[in-house]
């Protein structure tokens, strides 16, 4: 009766054939990492022994194989049947009186140290499950709220039973797992009342990337089931690892507030849990504070760096005792055993269709085909092979269907719901969290969903034209001259942090400002001047979480920023201080009530210009404050500063010394600042425009468009807005030998050097320090470098 169960502070990750991986992993954590202050609810293991004395009883193992014989393992069309047939032999046979009686042991033991009135978990744990090659997380059932020895035995039983759930069976199939070598073992765990507070999941990295930089906590209110099954769409935060061990001030770099519609909580009339609807100001709530936030950030690479590998982990915060817990520790399954990243494939649409609806994009793919719409697993036999399955939610006796979908759209869930594990998986495009897909989408329509466009995924009508490129970056020769990239989407950033880069040469701040923040910041400097009442409602909804409004702006920047700094850490990332024009900040909510109305807004009020001005400056403080936010307080220093639109030399004496007073002094802490180099005049006064400042950056575009006299947005004149042209090449040519003779780095941002070769081999033979893409020509572009580095090595030798 001994080896029937083991106690968690006697269970190492050595037991796993004793005890199952979850179990283990428990068992190892409790033992080890508590003396580091992770914190494990206490329990014990009813071991897989206990398992196999259980089908030793009345002749229930052969019932058991001798069904699983009849399975039909091509088409599974008889799943159902011998599962239940199963499960049924089960409920038939009682467990064995010496297994009762060692739980019942183990039950008063926890009594005794934990107190009389201890409710547990019980969940069960395969002597396969959780190990490095199969996620075989979610696929036997968990009981919560478990009172009393009876119903301690009676949830044990059927744990046994939901070994042979369909689900399982067609999992255990799918990855060449023996039935006959596959126990089953039971974890019995003190009983968090995260009812009363909080639970979730924390992935130590990007689930969707496989970008190792950063934790993923995520978080729902009530108990944890509900953001498992991806029902809800919950709270999120990204810690950056780095910022965490340098201990600094502020490591969360990124928050967002889910809607959280559910709460799942005990129900009070007796066993079993009840799922109710989310108060509205609760919605409003994070889950967590950001010191919680970072405890748990702190716990989980602590247990990543114990286990030397990627992990997912689950979490609960006890309301009773206001404690965090951790509940389950298993290894991230996709991308910890994938960790040589060389080939990269990207999407790309060729076409734009009518939006149905939208939701949180996943696996930055693109697909297409029929919708069908699926309320129920017992409906798969309407989803044919390469169809776009459409429903509320999945959970896993979704499973034996999934990997038929050529696409997951669901109404519910999060990025760590259980659509978005198996998608990632299977390697599916999927779009979660859409709240209305099953509505808006017709049973049998012709559909596109697109994921390649940023975290928001949407369904287009119709079937679109897009591209697909692989490209094998161990192929490709890292040049001379920097390849860098141009990034506007935060979103994007951890994806295209495994691309062969020295890092970002231009982040536009302008698509933070329209997307994250949406409001003029002079109108939440001044909102108490708003006149028009919609305005003052809209500003309201947007930043009711924050007392100071402006504080929403800095807020926010500071998150689109730390998200872009952090993915490419420790290379470089130059930040271009907002330059939107005059009608392009009065299109924000409250602009036009603080912006002019200008003719000729492209040579008007921008630029630099703007942020002395009485107009503007205060709002210019608060990038100023953003950008101090990052640096400092989330310790990303890499991030440099550009300042762009700068007309005369005592405009950039204005911008540095007002910066400076802002705490943003060139040379502190690292600081470089950058000049837009986009007017003729920043060309003829280089030299003297090295005084403040420590690199260059060429926009070509701007200075095409202003040394030609070309309105670049002119359809009319679009022939001689021309890059190659000589006058253009010669300015270029006389600011990077300025900068080259104050020492001066200097760079280009724009297409020309991946359209046009000639244009790269022009730029490498005036010796450019580097050259920044956007991503989908940036391939292309290394490729054009490295001809252009050859042939100039080429011609040397020749000339010799």
């Amino acid at each position: 009766m001994k080896n029937f169960i083991k106690k968690f502070n006697e269970i190492a990750l050595t037991d796993i054939p004793e005890v199952g991986g979850k179990n283990a992993s428990l068992g190892e954590m409790f033992q080890k990492l508590g003396s580091k202050g992770v914190k494990i609810p206490d329990g014990f293991a009813v071991t897989s022994a206990a398992y196999w004395h259980y089908l030793a009883q009345l002749g229930l193992k052969e019932a058991i194989f001798n069904e699983l014989d009849k399975l039909d393992k091509k088409d599974f069309s008889n799943l159902r049947q011998v599962g239940g047939h199963i499960r049924n032999s089960f409920a038939k046979v009682p467990l064995p009186s010496a297994i009762k009686e060692a739980i019942r042991l183990g039950y008063e033991d926890l009594q005794k140290t934990y107190g009389s009135a201890i409710s547990l978990a019980v969940r069960s744990s395969a002597t396969a499950e959780d190990l490095p090659k199969a996620s075989f997380a979610g696929q036997q059932e968990s009981y919560l709220n478990v009172k009393g020895v009876n119903e301690l035995l009676e949830a044990c039983q059927k744990c046994y039973a939901s070994l042979f759930t369909d689900r399982a069976i067609k999992y255990r199939e799918d990855n060449g797992f023996d039935h006959q070598k596959v126990a089953l073992s039971i974890g019995v765990q003190l009983m968090v009342r995260s009812d009363l507070a909080s639970s979730g999941v924390n992935f130590t990295l990007d689930p969707d990337s496989g970008f190792d930089k950063v934790v993923l906590v995520s978080g729902v209110w009530g108990l944890g089931e509900n953001i498992v099954q991806g029902s809800i769409n919950p709270d999120e935060f990204f810690v950056f690892k780095p910022s965490m061990r340098k201990g600094v001030k502020q490591p969360i770099i990124s928050r967002k507030l889910g809607s959280k519609e559910k709460t799942m909580v005990y129900d009070s009339s007796g066993s079993g849990t009840l799922n109710l609807n989310t108060a509205l100001d609760k919605q409003e709530q994070f889950v967590l504070t950001d010191t919680e936030v970072l405890k748990l950030a702190e716990w989980s690479m602590i247990i990543e760096e114990h286990y030397g590998r990627p992990m997912d982990l689950e979490w609960a915060k006890d309301g009773l005792l206001n404690e965090l817990f951790i509940v389950q520790a298993r290894p991230e399954t996709i991308y910890g055993s994938n960790e040589n990243r060389l080939r990269i494939v990207t999407y790309k649409l060729l076409e734009k269709g009518k939006v149905i609806t939208n939701g949180m994009g996943l696996g930055n793919k693109i697909s297409a085909g029929k919708a069908r719409i699926l309320h129920s697993p017992t409906e798969a036999h309407k989803l044919r092979e390469g169809e776009i399955l459409v429903t509320e939610k999945t959970n896993p006796d979704w499973d034996p269907i999934l990997k038929k979908a050529g696409g997951i759209i669901t109404d519910q869930g999060g990025r760590t719901s259980h659509a978005a594990i198996v998608a990632r998986e299977v390697g599916a495009a999927a779009i979660v969290g859409t709240e209305n897909a099953t509505k808006m989408i017709h049973d049998g329509q012709e559909i596109t969903i697109s994921c390649a466009e940023g975290d928001t995924g949407n369904v287009y009508e119709g079937i679109l034209k897009w591209e697909e490129k692989e490209v094998d970056i161990s192929t490709l020769k890292t040049p001379k001259t920097e390849p860098m990239l141009i990034l506007a989407d935060p979103d994007q950033a951890f994806l295209l942090s495994f691309y062969p880069t020295a890092g970002v040469g231009l982040m536009r701040l302008e698509f933070v400002i329209n997307n994250a923040i949406q409001i003029h910041p002079m109108a939440l400097k001044h909102f108490d001047l708003i006149e028009d009442e919609k305005v003052r409602e809209k500003i309201q909804k947007l930043t009711h979480h924050f007392p100071n409004k402006a504080d929403y702006f800095v807020q926010k920047l500071a998150e689109g920023v730390a998200t872009i700094a952090a993915a490419f850490h420790p290379k470089n990332v130059i930040v271009r201080m907002s330059d939107f024009k005059s009608n392009e900040y009065a299109n924000l909510i409250g602009g036009q009530q603080f912006e002019p109305i200008e003719s000729n807004p492209m040579i008007g009020f921008r630029g630099a210009s703007r942020y002395y001005h009485p107009k503007y400056q205060e709002a210019f403080e608060l990038e100023c404050r953003a950008m101090k936010m990052v640096r400092e307080a989330m310790g990303l220093e890499n991030v440099k500063i550009m300042i762009p639109f700068c007309r005369t030399l005592k405009e950039a004496r204005k911008v540095v010394d007002l910066m400076h007073g802002y705490g943003l002094k060139r040379g502190e802490n690292g600081l470089q600042l950058y000049m837009m180099t986009e007017i003729p005049n920043n060309v003829i006064l280089a030299e003297e425009f090295a005084q403040f400042f420590d690199g260059f950056s060429i926009g070509s575009n701007d200075l095409t468009q202003l040394t030609l006299g070309v309105d670049r947005d002119s359809e009319l004149l679009s022939d001689i807005f021309d890059i190659n042209d000589p006058g253009i090449k010669k300015m270029i040519s006389m600011v990077i030998a300025s900068a080259h003779k104050t020492h001066t780095k200097i760079g280009l941002c724009g297409q020309a050097p991946s359209d046009y070769p000639e244009f790269a081999q022009f730029l490498v033979e005036n010796g450019i320090n580097s050259i920044s893409f956007n991503p989908d020509a940036l391939i292309t572009g290394i490729e054009n470098i490295n001809m252009a580095e050859a042939n100039r090595v080429s011609l040397g030798m020749a000339a010799q």
